[in-house]
């Protein structure tokens, strides 16, 4: 949870005790703590291809709520401003958050073809279901009141092993893809040098009449 969430939290429970106990629930994914480099995201396949799977779903399903939440983020961006700051250039870090999103979508995809078309088998499916669960993390929004989700909304951020696990994913594949490319069908040459070195039957020259024996009537005297 962001610091910027927290003083949203503390300034909604401030005056009304009952709304300490209506804090909201982790419905963007969790993320676990204490691990050597990048957070790994509980719940999500620690294989590198099954892991960016999970984080192309869990980046759709962010994006895909910005319409739903935007009114209500900027409800709560208007009422609880920050001395001194802006609200056009608060609203602005979600639009910036939408371009980066999409951009990080479309290596995720990069990244996903290239291994489905390296692998020796079937992969997609796989790939499919891991999308589905990390697309799962939004899956309690539509349930929860507004409020609840925009905060979860404007606290979610990336993970950065999703990044660079797609980069590796994508650089790996493309190293090792033509080694597994064995069901290629094989080039099929044009057969012109048999065709050349054919010889052409005398007197079958395109136009030229065939000529037949003569008769003995018809032989020359000497």
């Amino acid at each position: 949870m962001s610091a910027l969430l927290f003083v949203i939290l503390a300034l909604f429970t401030a005056d009304d005790p009952a709304a300490a106990a209506d804090a909201p629930t982790q419905t963007a994914p969790a993320v676990a703590e204490g691990t050597e480099g990048p957070a790994f995201p509980v719940g999500a396949p620690h294989d590198d291809y099954g892991l960016v799977s999970w984080c192309y779903g869990s980046l759709r399903g962010y994006l895909d709520l910005h319409d739903e939440v935007m009114p209500e983020v900027t409800r709560i961006e208007t009422t609880f401003r920050r001395p001194g700051s802006n609200l056009a250039e608060d609203l602005e870090v979600y639009a910036d958050m939408q371009r980066d999103g999409r951009k990080s979508l479309e290596q995720f995809e990069r990244a996903i073809e290239a291994a489905e078309k390296a692998s020796v088998r079937p992969i997609a499916a796989i790939g499919a279901e891991a999308v589905a669960r990390g697309r799962s993390t939004w899956a309690a929004a539509p349930e929860m009141p507004k409020a609840r989700v925009a905060q979860e909304w404007m606290s979610w951020a990336l993970p950065a092993v999703c990044v660079s696990t797609a980069e590796t994913l994508e650089q790996r594949a493309r190293l090792m893809g033509p080694a597994f490319q064995v069901n290629a069908e094989p080039t099929q040459e044009p057969a012109t040098e048999a065709v050349a070195e054919t010889p052409a039957p005398a007197n079958t020259e395109l136009g030229a009449p065939e000529t037949q024996p003569l008769s003995d009537a018809e032989q020359p005297a000497l």
